[in-house]
């Protein structure tokens, strides 16, 4: 075998079991890709944790890069490329397999300018396709083969898209649009619009008439300017070879985004007021290429400016008209959900309707039609709105409300071919897909239903069939399903149990997956549409990596109970595979980061080197686990939103089940219990030893946050609102207003020129412990890492430090 398979609990049964069989008995089957590195697992092989902790924090390199990016020849059917890192820098290499198996092999760069490229757009009979890459758009005819380049320049094209005639092409350089008419083999500047007033049309003030009247000389220069204008305008009406002159909004403000109607006659463009951003923090940087402290300008923080409003605008290229899109119709649009709060914290009611933004524009594909969804800026209400471009009129289509916040994720929508739409939602608890008709009052029609979720949805390009991500079985195993348009059963085209992503073939008879298992990095396979020939076709993997799967330790999926009313908390569980009768084992506590983040799955971890980490800790003798705790993905709404208002609460809850389970079933000592984790889990590392001092004896805090009115609007206003508004939610949530409880062993570990959480939060904590006079904590700092470290010295730095800190207070 492979690699360990994982134990599951008995709700599970062993489907986990099975699809990890599925795919590593297909690897044993494949030759190695990667270049082999000698040398690299020595420390595995002996007792010296150093030199084990030093492979664990090596470049990844070691391991064998992941598979990037794949997509299918659209001249070849039956080939795949993908992208694969280069070893010892950051460069990535195209590659090319065969679905029916075989050898990988690279692709030359000679090759690289008559191939395809990821995400194309095709039209709507799938004949023809535009491509970005390298910036430039292409043209690839299905029928013949040809590939046409429409663009070579040193602008960022983007958004290719066909017109609704199915011949012309148009696409975006920022917010100016071109159109490639294939009759003539021309691409031109289709529309530009820009903020402000005309310039040519700008009326003098009161002063400037003056001048005109008093001094002929200006009249005369300025009638002179106005007839060229004209004239240059009626040679543009009267030759369509000319350029067309920009569009002027009428208004001063940022342009935010652009988006053309298929039809070429129609454009949506969404702005925002100049001066929009708030005051941004400054980060040192001390050592630097040049020898000199720097400064890097940074984010703002939290409410200290909120997010700008949008102004949503139709512009009529025929006409060269502009007006403004109402948002009144949108409904819920001038009530308050945070009221309550407003008043309690003395502030005056809100006035007027309340701020939104504008997510993302779809047109239907004959470009008569616009979806517009919008999201307002509190974050309480998303909606979905349909606008018809010859009368430019909102009417709304669906409404979602959370009293709590909307997801990031799960906004995806669109129109099918038969003018209904199509999104996701959570409005059931769930994020499931729904179907609706574009017409008032209609009521939406669920697809899917049940206690999980559905994400990456890809229809067929008739709208009869949807394609996606699927966690039926259990929240950790994702699977690709389809549905039929039309309704019916969901089918389960995998077995796999960790589906990354995947890619419709072109003529949609076939799907190219990435998928990977708990200690394989994602792999290239190939399965029928139909679920049918399941084909994995890469290993990436080095066989110096290859060499240690009798040492790595398959993670148990477990369900731990929860005594505060959650039901069960899934976690992943590290021990040795027999417990002496008896004894009492330590027991580290790992918190995954981000808060909205799942790691209890089947799949190739974000935390591989915390997951070979913790097998380190349990070949010393510890017991270590790993929970999605509340706040975590891939269990519905009411998980997500548990933390509102009183985040480190839920989750600290979940870990203090966590021990109390691992005393009654797996022989832990209540005494000797660790926690670390790094960003979110850095917090909640805080949060377990400054709330509950009691239960943990130590605890490593990585790149933390210690204070959320110090960190970014976008993420913590959903949680927590702003701290003006929310005083006390703030409070509640902060480690840094617990930090006199502080009774164990701490190590603050934080990068220095982190932009995401900034060091600034460490360090205020630091002073605050010192004034507090604690004793027991360290800081380490690492001059020269950001959020995500990239250093090998600096992980092997920082995990040196957690291993020696959990040796010192958990270990006899």
């Amino acid at each position: 075998m492979l690699l360990p398979l994982p134990a599951v609990s008995e709700r599970m049964g062993w489907q986990v079991v099975e699809g990890l069989s599925r795919m590593l008995g297909a690897l044993l089957a494949l030759p190695c890709l990667a270049v082999a590195q000698t040398g690299l697992a020595d420390g595995f092989e002996t007792q010296d944790w150093k030199a084990e902790l030093a492979q664990i924090m090596a470049d990844p390199d070691w391991i064998g890069p992941p598979v990037e990016a794949p997509f299918f020849s659209l001249t070849r059917p039956d080939t795949l490329y993908f992208s694969l890192k280069r070893p010892g820098a950051p460069l990535r290499d195209l590659h090319r397999v065969g679905i029916e198996g075989g050898a990988p092999e690279p692709v030359a760069d000679t090759e690289l300018a008559g191939l395809d490229a990821p995400e194309p757009v095709f039209r709507a009979d799938g004949r023809r396709a535009l491509l970005l890459r390298h910036d430039d758009v292409f043209l690839r005819d299905l029928d013949d083969g040809r590939l046409l380049q429409l663009t070579r320049s040193s602008e960022k094209e983007a958004d290719p898209q066909f017109a609704a005639d199915g011949r012309a092409v148009h696409w975006r350089v920022g917010t100016r649009w071109y159109r490639h008419d294939p009759d003539t083999g021309l691409s031109h500047a289709l529309a530009e619009v820009r903020p402000g007033e005309d310039p040519a049309r700008k009326q003098p003030d009161e002063l400037g008439a003056m001048q005109l009247r008093l001094i002929a000389t200006l009249a005369r220069e300025r009638a002179e300017r106005e007839a060229v204008r004209e004239r240059e305008a009626a040679l543009r009406r009267a030759d369509p070879t000319r350029a067309p002159a920009p569009i002027y909004l009428g208004v001063e403000a940022e342009l935010v985004q652009t988006s053309l109607s298929p039809d070429g006659r129609h454009l949506l463009v969404v702005t925002r007021p100049k001066g929009s951003a708030g005051r941004a923090g400054r980060m040192p940087r001390y050592v630097t290429e040049s020898g000199y402290e720097e400064v890097e300008k940074v984010r703002t923080r939290v409410g200290r400016k909120p997010p700008a409003p949008h102004a949503l605008w139709l512009v009529d290229l025929d006409r060269d008209s502009v007006r403004a899109v109402a948002l009144d119709p949108l409904p819920g649009l001038a009530e308050d959900p945070l009221a309550d709060l407003r008043k309690a914290a003395g502030q005056p009611p809100l006035e007027g309707p309340r701020a939104l933004q504008v997510e993302a524009i779809r047109w239907r594909a004959d470009g008569t039609r616009a979806a517009v969804m919008l999201r307002a800026v509190d974050n309480k209400d998303r909606w979905i709105a349909t606008l018809a471009a010859d009368e430019g009129r909102l009417e709304p289509r669906h409404r979602l409300t959370d009293p709590a916040w909307i997801n990031w994720a799960f906004n995806e929508f669109g129109w099918l071919p038969d003018g209904r739409l199509w999104y996701l939602s959570e409005e059931s608890g769930f994020s499931h897909l729904y179907l609706l008709e574009d017409r008032a009052r209609a009521r939406p029609r669920a697809l899917t239903a049940g206690r999980w979720e559905v994400s990456q949805v890809r229809f067929t390009r008739d709208g009869r069939r949807a394609y996606f991500l699927c966690n039926r079985n259990w929240p950790g195993d994702h699977e690709v399903c389809s549905v039929d348009a039309g309704g019916g059963e969901v089918r389960e085209l995998t077995a796999v149990d960790a589906v990354e992503d995947f890619v419709l073939a072109p003529d949609e008879r076939s799907l190219a997956l990435r998928v990977s298992a708990h200690h394989t990095p994602p792999q290239l396979a190939w399965v029928g549409a139909d679920g049918q020939g399941f084909r994995l076709l890469t290993d990436t993997r080095t066989p110096a990596y290859r060499a240690l799967e009798h040492r790595f330790l398959a993670p148990r999926f477990v369900q731990v109970p929860s005594r505060h009313g959650a039901g069960t908390i899934w976690g992943k569980l590290y021990r040795p595979e027999r417990l002496e009768p008896g004894r009492r084992y330590p027991v580290v506590m790992f918190v995954h980061g981000a808060g909205y983040l799942q790691n209890v799955h089947a799949g190739w971890p974000v935390y591989f080197r915390e997951q070979m980490f913790n097998e380190l800790l349990v070949r010393r003798g510890y017991i270590v686990l790993d929970l999605d705790y509340r706040a975590s993905s891939g269990y519905g709404r009411d998980w997500r939103t548990a933390i509102y208002r009183r985040m480190g609460h839920p989750e600290l809850e979940d870990y203090l089940d966590g021990i109390e389970w691992l005393v009654e079933q797996h022989q832990a000592d209540r005494t000797r219990v660790g926690i670390y984790g790094g960003s979110y889990g850095g917090f909640m590392t805080f949060m377990a030893l400054f709330r509950a001092p009691e239960a943990f004896r130590a605890g490593a805090a990585l790149r933390p946050v210690t204070d959320w009115a110090h960190y970014n609007h976008e993420y913590t206003s959903n949680i927590l609102n702003t701290p003006d508004l929310d005083p006390q939610a703030y409070r509640r949530s902060s480690p840094i207003e617990y930090a006199d409880n502080l009774r164990g062993r701490l190590l603050i570990a934080h990068g220095m020129i982190d932009d995401n959480v900034f060091y600034q939060d460490s360090v205020r904590l630091a002073q605050r412990l010192i004034e507090l006079r604690k004793d027991g904590w360290e800081l380490a700092s690492y001059p020269l890492e950001r959020h995500g470290y990239v250093h090998p010295e600096s992980w092997f730095d920082q995990y040196r430090r957690i291993f020696e800190l959990f040796e010192a207070t958990l270990q006899p």
